[in-house]
């Protein structure tokens, strides 16, 4: 039976690494190829992914292990520079099974293109021509898409705001798209442009603005998951834990490195998969000030049993048709090792992903401190910076680690004594 729970994997080489995943995943000599090559994405087509391309950037990939999401095993790849996110993501995941694992849904896939509407004579009136015309509107745009509509996307509704702004009243239209498997803001964005003339004659006034909102409260994905206490450590860590998060949720201050280690788990996973980092980013921050103040992205709880319990819920306007996914061959190779098809289910992922890793911050911070953990893996990091290999780098590590010297000179100097031996 196919399985992410592995044990020690960690401890493999980076092509015995590979092989498991390869075979978790059925993934083909060629696609394995891909994965293991910088040079994957060719030059033709970095140079026509953006301008003024002189080259390309390398990070590395991980694999984050141990998650069950709806009854069914998932390993995640994660694109991130940062020490000790994949290991925590992984840790987290493993400890959320014994209680079953993630379970996630989604809203759907609407996504909301804005027109802006100015020098309305009677803006509130016009807030009612507009929903009268509603048919009419949702005609044009799909005009715009027939491809989407007949695969059962297309705009499915008319929302209208009026706002009283600093230059005066103005009319805001929201076109409601289901873009589907699709991020979809070209989608939308095209259907804003080709409604704004009829919504123009509609109201009189003058159309300026015409672009997709990154705020994509109508395509939220929802995760929750619970940690027995006797399998993170006891009563007493889910206390902490839950005061963490009484104190995260209360002030913006802490909030932000919060929902940034929340991000740690999310943003990588986008990556991979050749999504838009800045648009998940976007969405994710403004859903966590929609009730007037910054607060957490997640909440945390505890059961009856005393067990803890965390939920997240976020916009996640992540596609698998068009843009870098498409282009990108690393990114179809990711999309191919976590075996989805569905936009629903990748965002699920994603979402998964930034639960476990705010949850191992959380346990670490509550517990023995964030630095521990991260002492010993940016040691490793420098290690491997001034050159250290094999037995000399695991001595590097271990003396910078026990004398709380953890910095790049010290390095340097212990590179030079056990080299020396």
């Amino acid at each position: 039976m196919k399985t992410s729970n592995y044990s020690g994997f960690f401890k493999l080489s980076v092509k015995e690494r590979l092989n498991e995943v390869a075979e978790f995943a059925n993934l083909t000599e060629e696609e394995t190829a891909i994965i293991t090559s910088a040079d994957s994405l060719d030059e033709d087509k970095a140079d026509h992914m953006i301008e003024n391309v002189i080259g390309k950037y390398a990070l590395p990939m991980g694999i984050a292990i141990n998650f069950m999401i709806n009854g069914k095993d998932v390993v995640i790849p994660m694109v991130v520079e940062e020490p000790s996110v994949v290991a925590a993501c992984s840790n987290a995941a493993k400890m959320a099974r014994p209680a079953g694992g993630f379970i996630a849904s989604t809203s759907g896939n609407i996504m909301i293109s804005q027109i802006q509407v100015l020098n309305v004579a009677v803006p509130f009136a016009a807030r009612s021509m507009i929903l009268e015309k509603k048919d009419e509107i949702m005609r044009i745009c799909n005009e715009k898409d027939p491809v989407l509509v007949k695969l059962g996307g297309g705009a499915k509704d008319v929302e209208v705001r009026v706002l009283d702004t600093k230059v005066g009243p103005m009319v805001i239209v929201h076109l409601l798209v289901d873009t589907g498997d699709a991020m979809g803001a070209n989608a939308v964005n095209t259907m804003a442009e080709a409604v704004a003339p009829y919504i123009e004659e509609i109201t009189g006034g003058n159309i300026e603005l015409r672009i997709l909102s990154n705020l994509a409260d109508h395509r939220l994905v929802r995760v929750r998951a619970t940690w027995r206490k006797e399998d993170i450590g006891g009563e007493e860590v889910v206390e902490k834990m839950i005061n963490a998060y009484a104190f995260a949720e209360a002030d913006p201050y802490r909030a932000a490195t919060h929902n940034k280690g929340v991000m740690n788990g999310i943003i990588p996973v986008v990556t991979a998969t050749g999504n838009d980092t800045r648009a998940i980013e976007a969405g994710a921050h403004s859903y966590a000030s929609r009730s007037g103040r910054y607060t957490s992205i997640t909440a945390w709880e505890k059961d009856a049993n005393g067990d803890l319990v965390g939920s997240i819920e976020i916009p996640m306007a992540v596609g698998l048709v068009g843009g870098a996914t498409k282009i990108h061959p690393t990114a179809q190779a990711a999309v191919k090792i976590l075996g989805v098809n569905k936009a629903a289910e990748l965002a699920q992922i994603i979402a998964a992903a930034g639960l476990a890793n705010n949850m191992a911050a959380m346990k670490a911070l509550a517990t023995e401190g964030i630095q521990r953990g991260h002492m010993s893996l940016h040691a490793r990091n420098l290690a491997n910076t001034v050159g250290a290999k094999g037995e000399v780098l695991e001595k590097i590590v271990k003396q910078m680690v026990a004398e709380k010297k953890v910095r790049l000179e010290y390095a340097q100097e212990l590179f030079k004594k056990y080299n020396k031996q």
